[in-house]
């Protein structure tokens, strides 16, 4: 499943003191691109797209005419759902983020938190009492005033688990009771000291809304426009497949968006996507959920277009299915019993040579892949010894087979003690050429040691990966600043409660072990301390050949200068532009006069090349999986 993009954030939290936190009289170095944005701020932009927004497609220029200022995105996910409690992929969430406010946020430069739904926030002297200061100048697109009180009842309701605990239930596991004394204090009550209280990825919803909804396990947020909310855009229109619009929040508390309206639109055509983008009918594209090697090379000689690339904040992994089983252990789905095996399971890894992937299928626009943290995030990151690296070894693949039972026949196929052959099956998203390219190295490698592999690739890989109905998949998520998400998405809490039912578990993992792990880094105020838990975690995955990590890719995207004349990546020295763990690209993005080149260096607050990646990796390497599980095309 994708969320790619479904697929961190680290920070300081100390025993003596609370997490960093920001007030809103915190110098923030985005104030100056917002200045300079006012200079453009009298300028049009329409760009043009053949759906029903737009039935004539036409050259996007900047008009000073009085229209609306349109920033349209090419995304290739689809949106799973609109509601911050089911949603999961990349494109859902990132939704969100721009729609409804989090009690924290996270800084553009450092990914250190700061204010967002909630000034301050602090604990009580044994850490299990968490009491935070709701602003007093949020109010929701409706009019109505927002204050704690919403954030209690959001909190209360993932609690209940009454259908709304397949997003981020992870957050909320520990937590006692929320209760909101007054509009302006929210206290939480943990059960045991939690290490991510500044970090709960949590969209607050209005309360007057969604305490109206019957059943929030099939409410999709849908049906009604525009959708109340309080973050600095509006969600005013969506179509399944087609486009998710959305305007400007004039009374957004941090100030609005430069743009007057936000459109993604959906191409199941990545190839269709770059050439949306090369004749100005979009204004960025991403690509699924980066683009390839010959689509970037084939814009950074476009005139008006530059190419932004930067370390990526995802792994590119394959899943194994370990025996997909509900919460109280009764077993679903059809998943390979050889796949139990862990000698079989590593055999498989041994026979992947992760260097030429980097070399062939992403053409050096990526890491190698080793632990399950992108080396993005430094503070987390974690790699195998060297006697406990599973590096390409096919003919010690094929002893660990042959110790497993798996012997070659005499056709040279692998069969076990009942007959019959090693034929295995893997998901594989079809609107994502790295997986069907990766796919066709599997087949080669693997049929050399004698193991059979389909590559099933869907449009929507979601039915059957819950279902349990798959032997292996191509994984990925998002990371964010905080490790936390990302790792509690194999915890046993995150199993379904019923076979088939969509869950947070990423693919069925549950073992005690790692879930005495996952207990203990949680509950860790040392940050040196707790990151060494997550490194033994990181460890136990590996090792345990569930999750092959493959590569690191890189976020390699691309806008139009002539439409965006700024726009802040994250983190602000190298980063990506899509997906962030904020909002800070769409709401900072200041529209082109239609005048500028892809060389006149108007791209002012976009820093192109790894080379600068250094600068980001700073003391407190974050990460927090915008986690979405990828189903048709992400799982963040």
């Amino acid at each position: 499943m994708d969320t790619q993009d479904q697929h961190g954030r680290v920070r300081s939290h100390t025993p003596a003191k609370a997490p960093p936190r920001s007030t809103s009289r915190t110098r923030d170095p985005r104030r100056i691109r917002i200045l300079l944005a006012s200079a453009a701020a009298a300028f049009t932009l329409t760009a043009g797209l053949a759906t029903p927004l737009n039935p004539a497609p036409q050259q996007a220029e900047a008009k000073a005419d009085g229209g609306k200022k349109v920033l349209t995105v090419a995304v290739a996910q689809s949106v799973d759902s609109l509601s911050p409690f089911l949603a999961q992929r990349l494109l859902s969430t990132s939704i969100h983020r721009l729609t409804y406010e989090y009690l924290t946020n996270y800084d553009a430069k450092n990914n250190k938190a700061i204010d967002g739904f909630a000034t301050d926030w602090k604990p009580s002297a044994d850490k299990l009492t968490w009491t935070y200061t709701i602003r007093d100048d949020s109010k929701w697109s409706d009019g109505k005033k927002a204050t704690a009180e919403d954030a209690a009842w959001t909190f209360n309701k993932v609690m209940s688990k009454e259908g709304t605990a397949t997003s981020n239930s992870n957050f909320v596991t520990n937590f006692k009771k929320v209760t909101a004394p007054s509009p302006t204090k929210l206290v939480i009550e943990l059960k045991e000291p939690q290490a991510t209280m500044a970090a709960l990825d949590v969209p607050i919803v209005p309360k007057h809304v969604w305490e109206k909804v019957d059943d929030i396990s099939k409410f999709n947020n849908d049906k009604d426009f525009p959708v109340v909310g309080n973050g600095p855009f509006i969600l005013t229109d969506y179509k399944v497949d087609q486009y998710v619009k959305l305007k400007a929040n004039k009374d957004f508390w941090r100030g609005a968006p430069k743009f007057d309206e936000l459109v993604f639109k959906t191409y199941k055509d990545q190839d269709a996507a770059v050439s949306a983008l090369r004749k100005g009918e979009v204004s960025f594209v991403a690509g699924q959920p980066a683009l390839t090697p010959a689509q970037a090379a084939s814009l950074k000689n476009e005139e008006n277009v530059k190419v932004n690339e930067g370390p990526g904040r995802r792994f590119f992994a394959i899943a194994t299915n370990p025996g997909a089983k509900t919460l109280d252990g009764k077993k679903f789905g059809d998943g390979h019993p050889a796949l139990l095996d862990q000698k079989v399971r590593q055999a498989l890894f041994l026979s992947v040579d992760r260097k030429a992937l980097v070399d062939k299928v992403f053409q050096g626009q990526a890491v190698e892949g080793a632990g399950y943290i992108p080396p993005r995030f430094s503070d987390y990151a974690w790699k195998p010894s060297a006697d406990q690296e599973l590096a390409y070894d096919p003919k010690k693949a094929a002893r660990l087979l042959d110790d497993a039972g798996y012997k070659k026949n005499g056709d040279g196929k692998r069969v076990g003690k009942d007959g019959k052959p090693l034929d295995l099956r893997i998901l594989c998203h079809a609107t994502d050429p790295n997986d069907k390219a990766v796919g066709k190295y599997l087949k080669e490698w693997w049929g050399d040691l004698g193991v059979g592999l389909k590559v099933n690739c869907l449009d929507d890989v979601s039915v059957p990966w819950y279902a349990g109905e798959y032997d292996l998949a191509f994984d990925g998520w998002s990371v964010n600043p905080d490790p936390d998400f990302v790792l509690g998405i194999h915890t046993c809490a995150a199993l379904p409660k019923k076979a088939k039912e969509s869950a947070a578990t990423d693919n069925f993992i549950c073992n005690k072990k790692y879930d005495d792990l996952y207990a203990k880094q949680l509950a860790d105020y040392d940050p040196a301390k707790r990151a060494e838990t997550v490194k033994e975690m990181q460890s136990w995955l590996y090792d345990s050949g569930y999750m092959n990590v493959l590569a690191y890719p890189n976020a390699v995207e691309a806008y139009r200068t002539d439409q965006i004349k700024s726009i802040t990546t994250m983190p602000t020295a190298a980063g990506n532009i899509y997906g962030q763990d904020g909002y800070w690209s769409w709401w900072s993005a200041v529209p082109a006069d239609g005048k500028s080149s892809s060389k006149d260096g108007s791209s002012t607050g976009v820093i192109i090349g790894i080379a600068a990646a250094a600068v980001v990796l700073v003391g407190g390497g974050v990460l927090f999986a915008l986690r979405r599980r990828s189903t048709a095309e992400d799982r963040e």
